[in-house]
């Protein structure tokens, strides 16, 4: 009898779980997975003391390891991010690590409750976005962090709809990637619309770019800024690829592609062939919406780069931003060799970049954000001291919302919910709730950001030179970030005049954003 009561009780108990695991809203892995889905939480509360003697360490797991992914899942949900007992990883061993140099008298960073906090930690751009060149809807953006491309597709609808809810909660813009609008990027948060080779959402019968279809989506949707699309840091010089198995009848519909194929933009864009031609292309979408155009591409031959300098400092032609993506950028699905070999990373591709510009003196002009696996304050601020303005989060966006890195997105079945569109998956991100965390993510990052730049002296990232930075190579060799990039000294310093406007930029953030918005 015992037996039978103990059993009944039992039942009832995997019965409530059950219950409550699908109908509970936090953990989309829960309502997909329930009852099983415990035994992941299970295993990471009692990872750290299992893999100090089996597995791995918390340095070793790629893209982001162990220790990254744990400081965005406690941000986002406003838990503990602090680590205790030292840093575990070895500097003496280390390759091409990172060192900021803080400075002797740091400035104070308000807290919680003291005078003149912003409990938003608001950084705007130290440039406005389309103002050197007269456009009619030139911004200041309000946060120097944004998401970075990620087409609804390779992303869920609920996906989707949480990081444009927590765009608006944070204050920042979300890409759109190149797969078109849908109606699950309107829910209040500013867009940038990019346009890939595949135009989706701006394309005639043909496949062929359209004006009219662009301008009748600006009328009707908050889009602040479009972006051009040459190339991805994931798959350069190869186009887009979204498995047939996540073309719905939606997307078809938005992309203007057929149900049960791939859907494959092309490689190169049939509306430009060159710099030349990119320039008129650009100029003409921002006569006709006045909205800053920029343009989006990894680094590999650094011809078209010296040519679009070179036209911009010769022609009264240019873009209004640039968007640099590393080849250790982030795809839903790509053939292994582009992913691993193609492109190069980031912090060389960008700096190759911006010293063109410098040298053609075109470089006050334009806008420069960044892109790929800069989603963390030390990579972000040293991406800032580059010469960037901004910079673009996407896998770490989806981390906040719930990504466990399962690397499932190219088949469908992202057990989260996050990069799939079956719908039962799906079901389990609420968006009401991951947009909060997306949001909690954005705020902590802008709120390290202004931390780590105050520990250099200056009040705002943009202020923040090379010469806050070692780079450790094995050995404990240290050389400075300036001559390891090759900058000359006068690269990316701002005069006492600009940093007098940024300084003052910072005094009252969020009234001078919301003026020029």
């Amino acid at each position: 009898m015992i037996w039978a009561v103990a059993l009944l009780v039992g039942l009832l108990v995997v019965l409530a779980v059950f219950v409550y695991d699908v109908t509970q809203r936090k953990h989309a892995i829960l309502r997909n997975f329930p009852i099983i889905g415990h035994f992941r939480y299970w295993l990471e509360a009692v990872g750290p003391e299992l893999r100090q003697y089996i597995v791995t360490s918390n340095n070793e797991e790629r893209p982001f390891s162990r220790d990254q992914r744990r400081w965005v899942y406690a941000s986002s949900k406003h838990q503990n991010n602090y680590f205790g007992f030292g840093t575990d990883n070895d500097l003496e061993q280390s390759s091409s690590y990172i060192i900021v140099k803080q400075v002797a008298f740091p400035l104070d960073s308000p807290r919680p409750g003291e005078t003149g906090h912003d409990p938003q930690y608001r950084i705007p751009c130290a440039k406005v976005m389309g103002g050197p060149r007269g456009r009619k809807n030139a911004f200041r953006p309000a946060s120097i962090v944004n998401t970075s491309a990620m087409s609804y597709g390779s992303l869920s609808a609920p996906a989707v709809e949480a990081i444009n809810r927590g765009v608006k909660l944070a204050g920042c813009m979300q890409n759109t990637g190149e797969g078109g609008i849908a109606r699950h990027h309107d829910h209040g948060g500013d867009l940038v619309w990019q346009l890939g080779t595949g135009y989706f959402g701006a394309r005639d019968a043909n496949g062929r770019f359209s004006m009219e279809r662009l301008l009748a989506a600006v009328a009707r949707l908050p889009i602040r800024a479009i972006e051009i699309k040459i190339s991805q840091g994931a798959k350069p010089g190869l186009g887009g690829v979204l498995p047939a198995v996540k073309v719905t009848k939606e997307i078809s519909e938005i992309r203007g592609v057929p149900m049960g194929t791939d859907c494959i933009s092309p490689a190169a864009h049939t509306a430009f062939k060159d710099a030349d031609s990119l320039l008129d292309f650009a100029e003409k979408i921002a006569d006709a919406t006045g909205l800053p155009v920029g343009l989006k591409s990894a680094v590999g031959d650094l011809g078209f780069w010296k040519d679009l300098a070179g036209l911009m400092a010769t022609t009264g032609r240019g873009v209004d931003f640039i968007t640099v993506d590393g080849g250790e950028g982030g795809t839903g699905a790509a053939p292994l060799v582009f992913a691993d070999h193609v492109a190069l990373p980031f912090k060389v591709g960008f700096s190759r970049v911006y010293r063109e510009l410098v040298q053609q003196g075109v470089h006050a002009h334009v806008v420069f954000i960044g892109s790929g696996k800069l989603g963390f304050p030390d990579v972000g601020l040293l991406a800032m001291a580059l010469g960037c303005d901004m910079f673009n989060v996407a896998r770490e966006a989806m981390l906040s919302i719930g990504c466990i890195q399962a690397q499932r997105c190219h088949t469908g079945h992202c057990p989260t919910g996050v990069a799939t569109q079956g719908q039962w998956l799906m079901r389990g991100l609420d968006p009401a709730y991951k947009a909060a965390r997306f949001a909690n993510y954005i705020v902590t990052l802008r709120k390290e950001l202004l931390q780590l730049s105050h520990a250099c002296g200056v009040a705002h990232p943009s202020l923040v030179s090379l010469d806050s930075f070692d780079i450790l190579d094995p050995g404990l060799v240290a050389r400075g970030a300036r001559q390891v990039f090759g900058y000359e000294p006068e690269y990316n310093v701002k005069s006492a005049t600009e940093r007098a406007a940024i300084e003052s930029l910072m005094a009252s953030p969020h009234l001078i954003v919301q003026a020029q918005s």
